[in-house]
This record gives C-alpha cells, sequence and structure tokens, in this order.
C-alpha cells in the first residue's frame, strides 16, 4: 500500500509533461488530464479506506533514512482531502474544457492550462501528504508557480495587476515560511513534523512561542486569515471562472491545513487558543460585512470565502478531537460548496454577460437551471437546516457550547450572525438577478441597494455567450455532490471524528517507536527512530 503514496505526487507531473508534450491537441490533452486526476482519485479513495480502518502510512522516498529522506505521509486529513481535491479538480477541468470549446481557448487556452492545472494538483497533494515541513514549502512553492500562470492567463491588465499582488503576497508568506523552517532547523536539528512535536519541549516557552507565531503566520496569509486577508478579494474575482472556482475551493484550504497540523501536532501544548478565537471571530465578521458591502457576484464570494475561514479557525481554537473532527467536515463542506458557486456565478456571467447585482436582472425566466444551480449551493453556505452548512455549523458550536467559556459564546454568537449574513449577502444576488425583471428599470428593491453604487466593479460588463452543456453538466454534477455532503453526512462525520481524534492523539503521529507504525516506513528495521 506504501507504493501508491509517491504516485498521489508523480502521476500530475508526469500528466503534465505529457500533456505539455501533446501542444495545442486539444482532446488529447483534456484526456490525460482527466485521466490522471481520475486514477488519483481511485488511489486516494484506497488509500483513505486503508489509513481509516488501520494506522497511518508514511513513506520515506528513495528509501533514505529517516530524517535525511523526504517523508511522505498519509492519514484520514490527508487521504480525504486529496480525494475531495480529485473531484473538485475533475469538476472544474471540464467546466473549462466546455468553456474552452465553445470560446476557442479565450480564458484558458488549452496548450498552457492543462499542463500548469495538473501543476498545481501536484502542489496540492504534495502540500497534503508532507511529512517534513520543507517538502510542505515545496508543495506551497509549486502551488505559488502554478497559480500565479493561471491567475495571469490572457494577460490583461487586470490580471497582470492582481496576479502581481498575489504573487508579492505569497513570495512574503513564503519567506516567513523559510525563515520559520531555518529557525526551527537551527533550534531542533530536523524538519521532519513528528520529531519536531517531541523535541519542541526542549526548547524555553519564548523560542517556542516566536517559532509558533512565525509559522502561524505564515499560513495564515495562504488561509486568508484576517487582517492577512486583503489580497484575496481582489486577486481572485479577476482570474477566468474555472481558475477562480479552483482557487476559491482549495488554495486557502491548504493554508488552513498546515494551521491544523501546526496547531494539533507541533504546538499541541502551546497556548495561543485565545488568539486564535480573537482571530477567528473578526475573521467571520470582517469577511461578511465585506461581502454585504459588494455589488459583484464574484467579489461577494471571495469575501464570504475570508468570513468562512474564520470558522475554520474557530473549530482549530477550541482544540478538543470533536472540534477537530468537526471543522475536517467544515473544511471538506466548503470545498465543495464554494467552488460549486463560482462555477454557478461562472455561468451567470457567460448568460448575462456581467456579474454585478445591478445590472443582471431577469433570469429566473431567461435561465431557470442556473437559478437552481445557485441557490442550492447558496443556502448550504448560508447554513440553512438540513444541508451540510447547517450540519458543520451546528456541530461546531455543539462542541464550542461543550467547553462553556464566556469567550466561546461570544463566538457562538459571532457565527450565528456570520450565518445570517452571508445567507442575506447570497439571497439578496439572487433576489436581484433572477427575480427583477428585465424590463424593470427601477424595481423596488434598487433603492434599497442604492449604497451599492460606488462598491468594486459593479460597471463590469462583457457581451453575453453561448452556455455548452458541459459546463452546465459539471456545475450540476456539483451541485449533487453539495447535496450528497448533507445525505451522507453521518458516515462523512464519523471519518472526520476519526480523523480529529489521530490528529489529537500523540501515538499516531508518524514516528513514533511502535510496531504498527514502523511497518510502513520503507527504512530498514535497524535505522534508529527518535
Amino acid at each position: 500500500m506504501s507504493a501508491l503514496v509517491p504516485l498521489l505526487v508523480t502521476l500530475p507531473l508526469l500528466g503534465a509533461a505529457i500533456a505539455l508534450i501533446f501542444g495545442r491537441r486539444r482532446v488529447l490533452q483534456i484526456a490525460v488530464t482527466i485521466a490522471t486526476l481520475t486514477v488519483v482519485l481511485v488511489l486516494a479513495i484506497i488509500l483513505l479506506i486503508a489509513v481509516d480502518t488501520g494506522t497511518p502510512i508514511a513513506v520515506s522516498v528513495g528509501a533514505w533514512p529517516i530524517p535525511f529522506g523526504i517523508l511522505l505521509y498519509v492519514d484520514t486529513l490527508s487521504a480525504l482531502l486529496v480525494a475531495v481535491s480529485c473531484v473538485v479538480l475533475l469538476a472544474v477541468l471540464l467546466f473549462s474544457a466546455g468553456q474552452g470549446m465553445a470560446d476557442g481557448d479565450a480564458e484558458t487556452p488549452v496548450s498552457i492550462f492543462n499542463p500548469t492545472y495538473l501543476i498545481l494538483a501536484a502542489g496540492i497533494f504534495n502540500a497534503f501528504i508532507a511529512g517534513d515541513l520543507f517538502n510542505l514549502f515545496v508543495g506551497f512553492e509549486i502551488l505559488l508557480v502554478a497559480s500565479y500562470v493561471l491567475i495571469t492567463l490572457r494577460s490583461t491588465e487586470s490580471r497582470i495587476r492582481t496576479g502581481a499582488v498575489y504573487i508579492v503576497v505569497s513570495l512574503v508568506s513564503s519567506v516567513l515560511f523559510l525563515a520559520a523552517i531555518a529557525a526551527i532547523y537551527g533550534a531542533l536539528g530536523t524538519v521532519n513534523i513528528a520529531q519536531i512535536s517531541q523535541r519542541m519541549a526542549e526548547l524555553p516557552q519564548e523560542v517556542q512561542l516566536v517559532l509558533h507565531l512565525m509559522l502561524l503566520v505564515a499560513f495564515s496569509i495562504k488561509a486568508a486569515v484576517f487582517p492577512v486577508s486583503f489580497w484575496l478579494p481582489d486577486s481572485y474575482p479577476t482570474a477566468p471562472a474555472p481558475v477562480t472556482a479552483v482557487f476559491a475551493g482549495l488554495l486557502t484550504k491548504v493554508g488552513v491545513y498546515a494551521i491544523i497540523r501546526t496547531e494539533t501536532q507541533l504546538f499541541a501544548d502551546s497556548e495561543v487558543n485565545m488568539l486564535l478565537m480573537v482571530i477567528a471571530l473578526a475573521t467571520m465578521i470582517v469577511g461578511v460585512l465585506g461581502a454585504v458591502a459588494q455589488a459583484e457576484l464574484k467579489r461577494i464570494l471571495s469575501f464570504t470565502l475570508v468570513s468562512h475561514v474564520g470558522y475554520m479557525i474557530f473549530g482549530i481554537a477550541i482544540a478538543t478531537p470533536v472540534a477537530i473532527g468537526v471543522t475536517v467536515y467544515y473544511i471538506v463542506h466548503h470545498i465543495i460548496v464554494q467552488t460549486t458557486l463560482f462555477l454557478a456565478v461562472g455561468l451567470i456571467e457567460r448568460r448575462a454577460g456581467s456579474t454585478s447585482i445591478l445590472k443582471v436582472k431577469g433570469l429566473m425566466k431567461a435561465a431557470p437551471m442556473i437559478a437552481v444551480l445557485y441557490f442550492i449551493p447558496a443556502i448550504n453556505l448560508g447554513g440553512l437546516p438540513p444541508f451540510s452548512g447547517f450540519i458543520g455549523k451546528f456541530a461546531l458550536f455543539d462542541a464550542a457550547a461543550e467547553v462553556g467559556t464566556p469567550i466561546m459564546m461570544v463566538l457562538i454568537v459571532g457565527g450565528i450572525v456570520t450565518s445570517l449574513l452571508t445567507l442575506y449577502a447570497l439571497m439578496r444576488a439572487w433576489n436581484l438577478a433572477f427575480w427583477r425583471e428585465e424590463d424593470d428599470e427601477h424595481a423596488p428593491l434598487d433603492a434599497q441597494i442604492a449604497y451599492l453604487d460606488a462598491a468594486p466593479a459593479s460597471g463590469v460588463q462583457t457581451k453575453r455567450r453561448v452556455i455548452p452543456r458541459i459546463m452546465n453538466a459539471a456545475t450540476g454534477g456539483m451541485v449533487i455532490v453539495t447535496i450528497g455532503l448533507t445525505v451522507f453526512a453521518g458516515p462523512l462525520l464519523e471519518i472526520t471524528m476519526r480523523a480529529g481524534i489521530e490528529l489529537t492523539t500523540p501515538v499516531n503521529i508518524v514516528l513514533v517507536d511502535t510496531g504498527a507504525v514502523l511497518d510502513t516506513l520503507d527504512v530498514p528495521d535497524e535505522v534508529e527512530v527518535p
């Protein structure tokens, strides 16, 4: 089983090379990309079943002695996130393929898009299965290079400008992360996550706190946690619809994943939970207030993305096994639902020629299918029962209530307010875009949103374009998956709860001196394992 682990990264890289060889042969490139992601999805499911019913799998690449080799580590959390990422990547790929066929690759040139897309996937998978901090850094850098190419496709002025902001912010985060890695190595003599967790107690508390905060700030920038989330609402909306969808669904979650590893394994005994709670509350409230103030659908969703990262930080701050398990469930929910909403907005943009809620109107009659594809994930993200958004938030609030401290009560109230305002922002957009009549220039609701006239990008207008069936099918498939998160919430929650227990139980960390874990390592038995 351990032989399958390196394939999660090597297959996308090999697929990218093959896709690049085929150049502008669209069908072959798409076929290679779909086949690669499908195989990785199957492998991820196999590994998820194996680790969920057994023990985590660790592989030292090249059989180098620990800690000198590259360590890849798959537990329930990493396998689950790789599988979910594959589902999202496949759906967005189909969406982009339909868009490319209709537009002649104007938005997503196939010769560039598909190889870069697979490299992006390799970076995501590598980050999720990294067993040491430097390999995690490599995963982030692969993401950075690929995402910059994707965010600046067509090289328009707005995309180059926002891409420059994105790359500068990401480089600042990377430099801080690299400095933290160097400091940790200098202090502990290793970058292996398991060894760091075992040796961290040897350092003075002040040194631990500095190292902890350096990693936390670096990962918070990547996760778009307030106050270092300023870059996201301006960066994502300018990219092509498929790129925006995959960025919104996955890239910030890689940062959240790194924060989970940091808080549960590297610094399990450190006390920064109060700081995390304050940051979580600020992220939720500031993000959702930003969404309410927007008149452009992509910007509304970008701000709700920031606010819902706050829920994940909230769960991490609670720090109980149940709360961590619920947080993992909420991450899965948000990856799927947020991606689906951005795909639906991509359909709205093609049908109406705009994503401004001040300009789009009459879509209920003109495009009832798009209305459904937007409405279901919107109320899900807003937290209406019985959908997965409600299930995740209710379970999170219940875990906080079990702790019962005053700050937990404040965060529960903040979470409820954020959920209601999210629902308001998304349903206001629904009301204006779908229910306003096409020929009504002065609809009654217009006076109520006059303050949005000065909102950023409210006047952007493009030509209306045909919507290929494959784009509707990809979005519809994702909507079905969002419903599946509700229908199968019980089994999924059981898996995520086991992930929470794994993350908060030191015996399950890689390299712990137990025979069950050692048997999964590709190193000789005589190698001394600390």
